[in-house]
């Protein structure tokens, strides 16, 4: 699930963990950088209503994530990425079983639409080889043009390079694909939202 506008590599830039202390900083960013994303703003149609759904189903997933470390943000805070762990679950038990109920709470009858497509992202991640997934990755808008975003992905990709580890994505909005193809990721095949919706990358990073 990555964000829908990434910019230019940019060297040497500051980043840090993100604790609890942050995680409403964080699910905001992720939640304005995701406003206009193909297939999110697909699974959350209601552009009025979009921003306060956006910050309960990242708020969930940035939950589940946070007790694994491998959640950062640059130190201005304009870039923000949610990484999984090698054979760690994307989702708590807790907060999977959260996930229907929100979605029918949020969106109505559309979340059967939306489960759908959760499924085929689960359907298309590969388990072939351990690896680090990048569930999210986001720019605030107001730090966009500045290859943050790009840099931060670099950044944590260095130290999975150093684990020797392959890391894994999902481009929800096709313009990038090109960015992560840059720092060495490789297309594995797509798949597409539900009743003709957006088509999502899938792309693999062997380590460096």
């Amino acid at each position: 699930m990555s964000d829908g506008r990434l910019s230019r590599s940019t060297p040497n830039l500051a980043i840090r963990q993100v604790g609890e202390a942050e995680a409403d900083q964080v699910t905001e960013l992720f939640t304005l950088a995701f406003r206009d994303d193909p297939t999110w703003s697909w699974a959350f149609p209601n552009a009025e209503k979009r921003l306060e759904q956006y910050r309960e189903w990242w708020g969930l997933y940035i939950h589940s994530a946070l007790p694994y470390g491998c959640v950062w943000m640059t130190e201005d805070g304009g870039a923000a990425s949610l990484w999984i762990p090698p054979n760690e679950p994307e989702l708590s038990d807790e907060d999977e079983a959260r996930v229907e109920p929100l979605l029918r709470e949020l969106i109505g009858s559309h979340a059967d639409q939306v489960l759908g497509l959760l499924d085929r992202f689960d359907n298309n991640h590969p388990r072939h080889a351990p690896h680090y997934y990048l569930s999210l990755l986001g720019t605030h808008p107001d730090h966009r043009g500045q290859g943050k975003g790009m840099a931060l992905l670099a950044a944590n990709l260095v130290e999975m390079d150093k684990q020797r580890v392959p890391a894994y994505l999902e481009s929800s909005n096709r313009a990038n694909d090109h960015r992560y193809e840059r720092l060495g990721f490789v297309g594995i095949g797509e798949f597409a939202a539900p009743a003709g919706g957006p088509t999502v990358a899938c792309m693999w990073r062997d380590p460096r």
